[in-house]
């Protein structure tokens, strides 16, 4: 298999674009859908402005690897984390207005420079990844219809 993939999928969520945005701009709301083993921690002040850093930990038994990340894209609807690490690549969250509300389109697009590092992920993770991204967007959907609840109830 290639050393470089992506991974793209999309979700129809029922909110509005600043709903779905403020669960990738929040870190108490992206604690709510993303992995419970993965966390975000800021290098620095949080922020999710072009230019800003973060730390990705996977918290596993043993290791806790960590990818590097940094803003490189950011416009309302559109934030690009690109990474390093035992991955590099970038992951894109872009927020699309619809008629129903929001389609949110996540590309993960990575490549694994080790060799035995690449083999052991193909091997073992590459299909539980792309599910725990798939069950990922559909807790975000979750959040950010609840969200939109409470701002359309104020």
């Amino acid at each position: 298999m290639s050393s470089h993939q992506v991974f793209e999928q999309s979700i129809q969520i029922l909110a509005s674009a600043t709903a779905v945005e403020q669960c990738l701009t929040n870190r108490d709301l992206m604690h709510r859908w993303l992995n419970p083993a993965l966390r975000c921690e800021p290098i620095g002040r949080w922020t999710t402005e072009q230019g800003s850093e973060s730390r990705f930990l996977l918290q596993l038994p043993l290791v806790q690897p960590a990818l590097h990340s940094v803003i490189v894209e950011r416009e309302p609807g559109l934030i690009v984390w690109q990474f390093d690490g035992f991955f590099r690549g970038r992951d894109r969250w872009e927020c699309q207005p619809t008629a129903s509300g929001t389609s949110l389109v996540n590309r993960f697009e990575f490549f694994i420079p080790n060799p035995l590092v690449r083999y052991g992920f193909n091997t073992f993770a590459a299909a539980w990844t792309r599910r725990d991204m798939q069950a990922q967007l559909r807790r975000l959907k979750q959040v950010a219809e609840q969200v939109y609840q409470e701002l359309s109830s104020v």
